[in-house]
C-alpha cells in the first residue's frame, strides 16, 4: 500500500510542478508585454493562446488531483512546443525567416531579449512547453 501512495504523491508533485511552470510562463509573458512594453508578434500570440489556458487547466487538475488533465494538456503543449520551436528558428537560423515573413505589426524575427546569445522569448516559451510535456509524460495512466 505504501508504494501506491508514494506513486500517487510523485504524480501529484509532477502535476504541481507543471502547473507552476505554466504560471511562471504566463506571468513572464505578461511581464514582457505589460511592464516592459514589448509588443507581441503573431507567433507570440499563438503561443500565449496555448499557454494561458494551461495555467487554468493544470491548476484545476492539481487541486482536484485529476491526472486525466494530461489528455487536454499534452496536445496544447505539443502544439505550443512546435510553434515556439518554429518561432525560435525564425530568430536564430539564418535564411529561415524568409520562408514566411510576418506582414503585420512586429516581425516574428525580432528579438526583444537575447540573453547569453541564445535565450530569447520564444526559447523561454519552448522551455516551458518542454517542461510541461515532460511532466505529463511522467504521469503514467494506471487503473
Amino acid at each position: 500500500m505504501d508504494n501506491v501512495s508514494n506513486g500517487y504523491e510523485k504524480k501529484q508533485i509532477v502535476l504541481y510542478f507543471a502547473w507552476i511552470v505554466s504560471i511562471v510562463a504566463t506571468l513572464g509573458s505578461l511581464y514582457f508585454s505589460e511592464i516592459r512594453g514589448f509588443v507581441p508578434c503573431e507567433l507570440c500570440w499563438y503561443q500565449r493562446i496555448l499557454m494561458y489556458p494551461l495555467a487554468f487547466i493544470l491548476g484545476v487538475g492539481t487541486f482536484q488531483s485529476d491526472f486525466t488533465v494530461k489528455r487536454f494538456v499534452l496536445p496544447m503543449a505539443g502544439l505550443g512546443w512546435l510553434i515556439s520551436l518554429y518561432h525560435y528558428m525564425l530568430q536564430k537560423v539564418p535564411g529561415f525567416a524568409e520562408i514566411k515573413p510576418c506582414v503585420n505589426g512586429v516581425p516574428c524575427s525580432a528579438q526583444y531579449i537575447n540573453w547569453l546569445g541564445f535565450i530569447t522569448i520564444p526559447f523561454l516559451a519552448f522551455t516551458g512547453f518542454t517542461l510541461i510535456i515532460v511532466c505529463m509524460l511522467l504521469i503514467k495512466n494506471r487503473k
